[in-house]
């Protein structure tokens, strides 16, 4: 079947098409349960222990499949339909809440437990991202990507930080059975609403290759394309000094005992500032990338990002976090609807998947490692010292913004 891409009108202007908004409905309930779970499971986490490293870890469990999974993930979204594979990964994340709900209500609930039920929902994410940012140019033309992403980045930044964390809050609240029963029910959801998406959406191949050869493959486009190698390193720093920091986050903000004192609910709301502000960066970012250049708009978001990363170490206030957050996520979804959109226009569709999951490896692997980095420093210097290496971590990637000056990202564009 050709795709709607390749019958679609030129033109940013042009419809993004039926098949495109199904596919954003999906996104939106997946990643509503998404933003639940994140904030349900710490907080149920904290009911077993307080020990800082290992709250962290179920971070370090979430994240690990990026490290270890992504590059298969990667090649099994080039060799299969990458709608299917969507539905699947969904099907898988609904129903693992509902046995961790089950091992709570038999009162065989732990910390351990826990990180299974997190890393096996890493891995299903993995095969569902890598597949849902690869099908992507299949769907809209190739002049709509950063639109296309905007809006995509709308719903799942409002879903997840925006209405997700607030909710999920408020559901733990009421009961541990409510905190997980409902993102079980919205991945379940999602993985319908892909049903309703018609079309064939797998690569078609010349000859047969090994998983191997594949996985090389992808290696070697990314490894020789400067600009998206230095974008990949330049994200995993980044998401190194987040994850360390927001792995740990809970123990600054929520209890009696923490420097923020928020209840559960209140922590939820403090993360929506974030959310709020990643809602109208993604309307906004076509519109700042045309005007301020790629390069500029890319030197801006590391600043917003070392704000994020670094507030707290300044200030435990609420009232001053909160805009902070609303900057900061307004300034990193630019960064994600530059650096996706530019990857998807650069690299070939038969390879994309394979790209997308190596230049995640680099950009999300370190995820976990920065979970485990961040638990251990907070152990050992405070929280507020942890926070304050991360932001300076996050403030040295401006060194390497003379790489990607916007002559060279056209450059990488006209080569593809």
């Amino acid at each position: 079947m050709q795709s709607q891409a390749a019958q679609a009108e030129s033109g940013t202007t042009a419809p993004l098409g039926a098949s495109y908004w199904k596919l954003w409905s999906a996104s939106g309930l997946s990643n509503l349960a998404d933003g639940v779970f994140k904030i349900a499971l710490p907080l149920l986490a904290i009911q077993f222990t307080q020990s800082p490293t290992l709250v962290a870890g179920l971070s370090v469990a979430a994240t690990l499949p990026w490290l270890l999974f992504a590059l298969t993930a990667g090649a099994l979204a080039d060799r299969l339909d990458r709608r299917k594979l969507m539905f699947w990964a969904n099907l898988g994340r609904g129903v693992l809440p509902a046995l961790l709900v089950a091992a709570v209500v038999l009162d065989l609930g732990s910390i351990w437990i826990l990180y299974v039920v997190a890393l096996a929902v890493g891995v299903a994410e993995t095969l569902y991202d890598t597949s849902a940012q690869s099908i992507l140019p299949q769907v809209v033309h190739r002049d709509q990507l950063s639109r296309a992403n905007g809006r995509l980045y709308a719903v799942e930044l409002t879903a997840n930080q925006f209405v997700g964390p607030p909710l999920g809050g408020l559901l733990v609240a009421a009961g541990v059975i409510a905190g997980f029963t409902v993102p079980a029910a919205l991945w379940l959801a999602a993985a319908g609403g892909l049903l309703l998406v018609r079309g064939t959406f797998r690569v078609e191949r010349e000859q047969k290759t090994t998983l191997r050869f594949d996985v090389a493959e992808g290696l070697r486009f990314l490894w020789h394309q400067k600009t998206l190698r230095t974008l990949a390193v330049m994200t995993g720093v980044f998401n190194f000094a987040s994850s360390a920091a927001f792995a740990v986050m809970v123990l600054f903000a929520v209890g009696p005992t923490s420097a923020m004192h928020l209840s559960e609910v209140g922590f939820g709301l403090l993360l929506t500032a974030s959310a709020l502000g990643a809602f109208v960066g993604s309307f906004i970012a076509e519109r700042v990338e045309a005007r301020l250049g790629r390069s500029k708009s890319l030197a801006l978001t590391i600043l917003g990002g070392a704000l994020l990363v670094g507030a707290p170490a300044m200030t435990d206030n609420p009232y001053v976090l909160g805009p902070i957050l609303f900057v900061g996520g307004m300034l990193i979804v630019l960064w994600n609807v530059i650096t996706v959109s530019l990857r998807q226009r650069i690299t070939p569709n038969r390879l994309l998947g394979r790209v997308n999951s190596a230049y995640r490896l680099l950009a999300w692997g370190t995820m976990p490692l920065g979970a485990a980095a961040g638990g251990l420093l907070a152990q050992l210097l405070g929280l507020q010292a942890m926070f304050g290496i991360m932001g300076a971590l996050t403030l040295a990637l401006l060194g390497l913004m003379p790489i990607l000056t916007d002559k060279a990202i056209a450059g990488a564009e006209a080569g593809s």
